[in-house]
């Protein structure tokens, strides 16, 4: 297994090596997922290790596809959409166009979410989805807008719970063991790769969701990152963190205020 030291050596090597920054990773996780890298690759030592990390760039998107955490659903938490759609929509509405960035996107479940509750109230054809991931891989699987058939009676169950009224399976067409999401959700989707550790602000939006991300990080990078939010959100624009992330004791703190439901979603006060 890697030693704590080795760990931290490997980390500053992919930083000089590569410009990606892990050294803000919250430790326990990181270490925990690096380790079950080594073991799947069968390596004899850590040298072994480093060598085949920092010879190989296609060894190394490798490694970062199988560390970095791709877990999601579409209208997971349902109660989260159930509040974008009757307390955010509406205010987005009286915007004459909507920017909306999905920090952290994995294989893009949310941003179908999002652009399906756009799409029923009215608000898809003035609204541009950025969705960002550090994975090139799930990136590519998020444009495609191709799921898992299995996965489509839960995610049907959450649309329902989450306020849809619609057939859920007039958004997709069924292939086999596929459904493939219609072409006019991802027409207003731009997929890019984003580092949130190194990369700046690229635009101004008016919501920012970046769900159940945060808390792999340490509080360092937590800080910084949420920097990168409040110079990246309009005025009285939105914030929406995971279910067990906050706002709660960061620099940026006293310029939001909670809307007035269990949900983690910040406004940007004027």
């Amino acid at each position: 297994m890697i030693a704590p030291d080795e760990l931290e050596a490997l980390l500053l090597d992919i930083l000089e090596h590569y410009g990606y920054d892990f050294t803000g990773y919250s430790r326990a996780s990181l270490t925990r997922r690096v380790h079950a890298f080594f073991v799947k690759e069968r390596f004899k030592n850590y040298a072994a290790f480093r060598e085949r990390m920092l010879e190989s760039n296609i060894y190394f998107i490798h490694f970062v596809e199988e560390v970095t955490v791709n877990v999601t659903e579409m209208f997971r938490d349902p109660g989260f959409y159930k509040t974008l759609r009757e307390n955010i929509l509406p205010v987005l509405a009286t915007y004459p166009f909507i920017r909306i960035w999905h920090a952290g996107c994995s294989t893009g479940e949310e941003v179908y979410s999002m652009a399906i509750i756009l799409k029923e109230a009215g608000l898809l054809q003035k609204s541009l989805l950025y969705a960002t991931d550090l994975n090139q891989r799930v990136l590519e699987k998020a444009k495609a807008g191709i799921f898992p058939m299995s996965q489509m009676r839960l995610n049907s169950e959450n649309y329902l719970h989450s306020g849809g009224r619609q057939e859920f399976s007039g958004y997709y067409t069924a292939n086999y063991n596929f459904a493939r999401f219609d072409k006019s959700l991802s027409d207003k989707m731009v997929f890019s790769t984003h580092n949130l550790v190194s990369d700046s602000s690229f635009n101004e939006f008016q919501l920012i969701l970046c769900r159940n991300v945060l808390i792999y990080f340490d509080r360092e990078l937590q800080a910084r990152v949420l920097q990168l939010f409040d110079r990246s959100l309009d005025s009285l624009g939105f914030l929406a963190l995971g279910s067990k992330e906050s706002l709660k004791f960061s620099a940026i703190a006293p310029y939001y205020s909670q809307i007035e439901n269990k949900e983690k979603i910040w406004r940007k006060k004027r």
